[in-house]
């Protein structure tokens, strides 16, 4: 008994001395946009305890990006689903060009604003599926054991034009469905489909139609939640609309449907359209697109409470079933601290691929470029182009906002009479600083803005700096550098950025092209020796 009454008194003494247990830290905070990058038409999963996104890509190559997140806040690329668009002979761009740097359309010769629209990724029996569909040519899917692939080659689901937005969905039952949309933004309707998700098994049924209450419905996702079925789907458009739901007691309707998120008393004018996902503790979560102009689609992130099996999205507005968007909010609660994780931006070829931030305008012809010519150097051969926006092999990627500064070294000693490299913001009616080999044997610093051409000061040097400022209020100032970076010369005034260009926003681009072919004798070649992405505060 004496003995435990020492030990007694001793653990008493250490209890004492223990430091008083704080309260419960609060949990940091985000800010949204999440990624103000144009990754525009996002859906997200879950499977495990990581994310991965998906977004529309349209006509750059490869296609269909993947991200991939620990916290749903931070993301970084993990891959492409598509190496390059194998739907038509014009994806390679082989004219007649009808389109200049003066004009968007008509487009002959390309498909500018086709390609990939508004995928959805899901994980089904082990596997990922991710579904699009391409306005002129269908309905396709690919699958993977893995998203940093390899993923199967495209399956036409549905071979036919004319429509948009699948989404798949399998039920407990084992029956598999496809929901989708028709270009022009309705109706919605749902086809069964076969169990591994390769066809269509019927002509489908119309879901949700309303012209005067759901105008402009698209962008269907399909979820079961405590019994019911729901349609998460945005309306009114790009720009100004919100975002839908519909519920209902059996997947073929009829479904109830009401608004969960509307701009309400925010800056964030068209708060719609993307995907919903739980953590493991089941707190939900939205992440939809906000159009900003030159940067794009942009994503945020919004919380969402479950009432009476009605989502709200938001912070709820009083008096109304829809939430309004956050700004700032506590992080999700996802079991993991928030990440450091970032999109893949600076590059100095050092590899044996491409970084997987970019993406060629349209597919590449594989054999005018290289990463093996000259080891550490990305090499452009300039093909023939009478405009930067017919041009091929013109590297880009997804512009960070809202300020940054782009700048890449270009070793230019080898570019033949007529040809053009350099850096660009690229979109509709370009613009873009870059060294233009002339009639005479010079090279000499060019600024491009919409196809109109000026004259800089020749370069003597075999290499050039070149730097693109974009700021804030959507504009960008281009500037050069003649002694390897010490100090930039600024080359005219700033410049408005285009502001939506083909369903996507401005990006950083590096293109080399030939006005006139060049004699086989002088094929010229520009190498770039790095490019670096830096932000702007």
């Amino acid at each position: 008994m004496r003995h435990f009454r020492a030990l007694a008194a001793v653990l008493a003494a250490w209890t004492i001395a223990l430091p008083a247990q704080p309260a419960s830290a609060p949990r940091p905070t985000y800010s949204n946009p999440i990624l103000y990058a144009d990754y525009s038409d996002p859906d997200v999963i879950r499977v495990g305890e990581t994310y991965y996104m998906v977004a529309s890509s349209f006509h750059f190559s490869p296609g269909i990006p993947v991200l991939r997140s620990r916290d749903l806040v931070h993301w970084t690329i993990a891959g492409h689903v598509l190496p390059k668009l194998p739907f038509a002979p014009q994806y390679d761009m082989p004219g007649p060009h009808t389109l200049t740097d003066k004009i968007s359309k008509p487009i002959g010769g390309t498909r500018y604003a086709s390609g990939v629209w508004a995928p959805s990724i899901r994980h089904h029996d082990g596997r990922f599926y991710v579904y699009w569909a391409t306005p002129d040519e269908g309905v396709f899917m690919s699958t993977s054991v893995r998203v940093e692939g390899p993923w199967t080659a495209p399956v036409a689901v549905i071979a036919k034009a004319g429509l948009e937005d699948p989404c798949p969905f399998w039920d407990e039952d084992g029956q598999a469905w496809l929901i989708l949309g028709k270009v022009g933004a309705g109706p919605l309707i749902l086809h069964r489909m076969s169990a591994d998700g390769r066809r269509v098994l019927d002509d489908g049924i119309v879901v949700a139609e309303d012209k005067i209450a759901l105008p402009v419905l698209e962008g269907p996702k399909l979820y079961k939640r405590n019994g019911f079925y729901y349609i998460f789907a945005p309306i009114g458009g790009v720009e100004k609309g919100p975002q839908a739901v519909g519920r209902a007691r059996t997947i073929t309707g009829p479904f109830e449907w009401r608004v969960v998120l509307e701009p309400g008393a925010t800056a964030v004018q068209g708060p719609h359209q993307g995907g919903w996902v739980e953590t493991p503790s089941g707190q939900g979560w939205f992440a939809h697109f906000n159009s900003s102009g030159a940067f794009g689609r942009i994503v945020h992130l919004q919380p969402v409470r479950w009432i009476d099996d009605w989502p709200v999205i938001g912070d709820r507005i009083p008096g109304k079933t829809a939430g309004q968007p956050v700004l700032t909010h506590a992080m999700p609660d996802t079991g993991h601290r928030p990440t450091r994780d970032r999109l893949q931006d600076s590059d100095d070829f050092s590899g044996r691929r491409l970084g997987l931030q970019w993406s060629w305008n349209h597919n590449p012809d594989d054999r005018n470029w290289s990463l093996a010519a000259r080891r550490g150097f990305l090499r452009l051969h300039p093909l023939p182009a009478d405009h930067l926006v017919t041009a091929r092999n013109t590297l880009t990627q997804i512009l960070q906002g809202p300020q940054s500064r782009i700048t890449a070294r270009l070793d230019v000693s080898h570019l033949a009479q007529g040809q053009r490299a350099g850096l660009s913001l690229f979109g509709v009616r370009p613009s873009w600083i870059g060294i233009v080999a002339t009639r005479g044997g010079e090279r000499r610093i060019t600024l491009a803005i919409e196809g109109e051409e000026s004259e800089g000061p020749v370069v003597t040097a075999a290499t050039v700096d070149l730097r693109a400022e974009v700021r804030s209020d959507q504009t960008v100032r281009y500037s050069y550098s003649l002694d390897a970076g010490r100090s930039f010369k600024p080359f005219g005034a700033p410049i408005p950025l285009a502001r939506f260009s083909w369903w996507k926003g401005s990006r950083p681009a590096l293109f080399a092209y030939s006005r006139g072919v060049a004699p086989v004798a002088k094929r010229g070649w520009v190498d770039v020796d790095w490019v670096r992405v830096e932000p702007v505060s």
